[in-house]
């Protein structure tokens, strides 16, 4: 099990490139949970999550983009009672309330280039899905696909699908997801309205394909996860729509799937290694 530290939440959160204005200043002043007399918040992460990525790049940029990304929640000592989740099993999707950890240290700005506008326009953080927020909280929708109770070998946990998380990402909350009021049909999402249009086409040389087969026992959808993952195009947004000849490497489980584009709209893996702590 990983022990992760509490997270506190205090009134005090400034931007990283630490802003200040008469505005600020006293909006500061004011801070309703000050006047209050609110103490500061701390939050202990309840379960901790088992994800196929071990790294931020390649990650999907939003939850239910890859089905094959499947992973685990382990609930942590002290918060494994088999009644918190009693009755969970009847509710296919859930919500995850989780910490950016991997992000949470650099710090945030007021204005972020979203990946969906090119990276080129700035919009508020709020407005945004940026990793880098005043307070590192982020909620994801993943699919529930079974309860797993403890045993005097494995903690309670929960086997789930559609992760868009790091792996060892700390949850500090799950509810179920409930369609009639969570599912907006509706709903406007401005420059996100639509699912992304570009879908890169992705192919295998016969060595990496090769190497997937000595892999599929531990990770039978790992060719899946593979496609699924790279036809989003994980680069960053400056390098969409341009030559690029460079050589990419990214983290699957315990695997390095290394890959370069071979025209605009075409993506080959050519090999997939094993990573070796040094």
């Amino acid at each position: 099990m990983v022990k992760h530290t509490k997270l506190l939440v205090s009134n005090d959160q400034a931007p990283s490139d630490k802003i200040t204005n008469k505005m600020t200043d006293k909006m500061t002043n004011q801070n309703c949970a000050q006047e209050a007399g609110a103490e500061p918040l701390t939050l202990t992460p309840i379960a901790c999550v088992h994800s196929p990525f071990a790294e931020k790049f390649a990650i999907p940029r939003q939850p239910g983009l890859a089905n094959a990304a499947k992973g685990e929640i382990i609930f942590e000592k002290g918060f494994d009672n088999p009644d918190m989740v009693r009755g969970l099993s009847q509710f296919s999707h859930l919500w995850l309330v989780f910490v950016f950890h991997g992000t949470q240290a650099q710090g945030w700005k007021p204005l972020i280039r979203p990946p969906r506008l090119g990276g080129n326009e700035k919009i508020g953080v709020l407005a945004s899905r940026s990793t880098f927020r005043p307070n590192p909280i982020g909620m994801s929708v993943v699919k529930l696909e079974q309860v797993l109770p403890a045993t005097k070998q494995t903690p309670l946990k929960l086997i789930v699908s559609g992760l868009d998380l790091l792996d060892q990402t700390p949850i500090l909350d799950i509810k179920p997801y409930v369609p009639y009021s969570d599912a907006i049909v509706d709903a406007k999402a401005g420059y996100a309205q639509t699912e992304p249009s570009r879908q890169k086409q992705v192919s295998f040389t016969e060595h990496a394909l090769t190497q997937l087969g000595q892999y599929h026992k531990n990770h039978p959808e790992l060719k899946t996860l593979i496609e699924q993952v790279l036809c989003q195009d994980p680069r960053p947004a400056y390098k969409q729509g341009k030559i690029d000849e460079k050589h990419y490497g990214m983290q699957l489980y315990q695997l390095n799937i290394s890959w370069h584009m071979t025209g605009l709209e075409d993506i080959l893996v050519t090999e997939i290694t094993p990573i070796t702590n040094s």
